[in-house]
């Protein structure tokens, strides 16, 4: 049996775009998660149209699909005003997500217009001031394969 490729932390990214061509990363942004999500809208059909009393079924049928992430870290001065201006500007902005490690072939990046749609930060005592941000792509992002 082959052992599974993996890909370490440091070979998915989330970087952010000005123009779409120059990217960087949020610093302190450590934790990233990616959602895919399809939502579904349902249907009851009737399973025999001679036998009412038996129960529906369920059809479903996909309505549309968005790409999220989230991400947390620590609060840093580098990447403050950028996600402040971001958030109070309810702009998009360029986003990519890359799989640095994806096969040839593969898709290695999503990117596209994304709005900043949630900040938090926190402090504790003893601790470093965190963040998380939420944000939403505006449509279905990109994907561009790997060479």
């Amino acid at each position: 049996m082959a052992k599974p490729i993996t890909q370490r932390f440091d070979q998915m990214v989330l970087e952010v775009s000005d123009d779409g061509t120059t990217w960087r990363k949020l610093c302190g942004m450590v934790g990233v998660t990616i959602t895919r999500s399809t939502n579904m809208d349902t249907s009851e059909v009737p399973q025999d149209c001679d036998d009412e009393s038996l129960p529906m079924d369920i059809a479903r049928e996909p309505r549309s699909q968005e790409v999220t992430v989230s991400a947390t870290g620590v609060w840093a001065q580098q990447s403050h005003e950028e996600v402040l201006d971001w958030w109070y500007g309810a702009e998009s902005k360029q986003v990519r997500i890359g799989n640095l490690n994806a096969a040839s072939g593969d898709t290695e990046y999503e990117k596209g217009p994304c709005f900043l749609t949630n900040v938090t930060n926190q402090r504790t005592k003893g601790q470093r001031v965190t963040s998380n941000i939420e944000l939403a792509f505006d449509g279905l992002p990109t994907r561009t394969v790997k060479a």
